[in-house]
This record gives C-alpha cells, sequence and structure tokens, in this order.
C-alpha cells in the first residue's frame, strides 16, 4: 500500500510541474533560437558617430580636406591607402596597398600596428566588437 501511494504520489508530483517543465523548455528553447532570429551585430552608423567623436576626433575629421594629426577619414570606403591629399603618410602606409573596406577596417581598427606594422598612427586599437562595426558603418556613410 505504501508504495502504491508513493507511486501515486510521485505521479502527482509529475503532473503537477509538467506546465513548469514546459514553461522551461519553451523558454530555453526561445532564447537559444534568438540569436538566430535576430540581426547578428547590426551595425548602426549613429552610435558609430559617438564611437568616431569618442575614439577617433583627437586625429581625424570626418570633414573632406580636413587633414589633422592623421588624414581626413570623409570617402574612406574604397579608397587606397595613403591617397589623401596635402598628408605626409608613413612609409609603412604608403607600402601598404590596403584598399579599405569593411572587412580591412574591422581588421585595422582592431589592431592597426598587426596590419601595418611601422604605422605612425598610436591608436592600440577598438577591441569592442559592435563599436567596431558601428563604427565602420558610420565611416561608410561619410561620402
Amino acid at each position: 500500500m505504501a508504495l502504491r501511494q508513493r507511486h501515486i504520489r510521485r505521479l502527482h508530483r509529475s503532473e503537477s510541474t509538467r506546465p513548469v517543465t514546459l514553461l522551461r523548455a519553451a523558454a530555453i528553447t526561445l532564447v537559444t533560437s534568438l540569436p538566430f532570429a535576430l540581426p547578428a551585430g547590426a551595425q548602426d552608423a549613429a552610435a558609430g558617430e559617438r564611437v568616431f567623436k569618442t575614439q577617433c576626433t583627437s586625429c581625424h575629421a570626418a570633414a573632406a580636406g580636413k587633414n589633422m594629426v592623421g588624414p581626413s577619414l570623409f570617402g574612406l570606403f574604397g579608397r587606397k591607402s595613403s591617397q589623401v591629399a596635402g598628408f605626409r603618410y608613413s612609409n609603412a602606409n604608403k607600402a601598404a596597398d590596403l584598399t579599405f573596406d569593411a572587412a580591412t577596417l574591422d581588421r585595422y581598427l582592431t589592431a592597426p600596428k598587426e596590419v601595418i606594422p611601422g604605422t605612425i598612427m598610436t591608436y592600440a586599437g577598438l577591441k569592442n566588437e559592435q563599436q567596431r562595426k558601428d563604427l565602420i558603418a558610420y565611416l561608410e556613410s561619410l561620402k
């Protein structure tokens, strides 16, 4: 008799927790599939402009023809390295022969001195992936 009561209690307990178990399973499924449902690392040019202002404006301008310590970044996309008129580039930058696109900028902004060894750019790099994507979206908008 005691065995039967334990079995009945176990069945009753499992039935009463079944909605919680199903809810938990649904939540786990939702959370694990969420990264696939949302655009991974969507780029935000407005957020990129904020990154530009905090990380880049001490050396670079977004305006055409306005060189500072670094060259103007206006029209950077599709441009070859060392092509801004009136700016004095290092020999390393002149020899780099890069064309700036999203992939190249992503690598360069992560670690400039690894992509162009010998560059005189003192920036250590932007390690935050989302900020890099946003910054790249902003730089692409400068046309």
